[in-house]
């Protein structure tokens, strides 16, 4: 599983030029899985979501997580994430799952965050054409692979 974690102001979806999911200050999550992802990988991607310190405290130091500052999270399935990109000038995206495995790992996914007592969680729509809007703060962007958590 990857994701790219994006501390924002603000962020939304829309879908067919239309609103459908809209948060303030929190994170924007793009994630993708592999065919080979399974509960494991959610979990620990959940947990680390949830509690990396990307918020300053007042000195100015990242101390605080989403949970810390009762933020909100945005996911958005991104399975371009995968893409495969050393042959050639098209990406392959043959290492990403099919919508049968990906679509119950990422409300697997959801589902975890949702535990969470505090933190709102918007998503987008699996599969969707979607236009996402956002205001990074920082800029502050973190890319994690759950193959990389040693």
């Amino acid at each position: 599983m990857r994701t790219i974690i994006q501390r924002v102001t603000e962020a939304s979806v829309h879908i067919g030029g239309k609103p459908h999911a809209a948060i303030g200050l929190g994170l924007l999550v793009l994630a993708g899985f592999e065919a080979a992802d399974h509960s494991e990988e959610v979990n620990w991607m959940a947990h680390k979501v949830l509690n990396l310190r990307l918020f300053n405290d007042e000195q100015g130091v990242p101390n605080y997580s989403v949970v810390d500052q009762q933020g909100s999270i945005l996911v958005v399935s991104q399975f371009t994430l995968h893409a495969l990109t050393k042959k050639g000038n098209r990406p392959s995206y043959i290492k990403a799952a099919r919508p049968e495995t990906a679509i119950p790992l990422y409300n697997e996914f959801v589902d975890v965050l949702k535990q969470q007592p505090g933190i709102t969680i918007a998503t987008g729509v699996f599969g969707a054409d979607m236009q996402v809007h956002l205001v990074n703060d920082g800029p502050v962007t973190i890319f994690v692979d759950s193959l990389n958590r040693m």
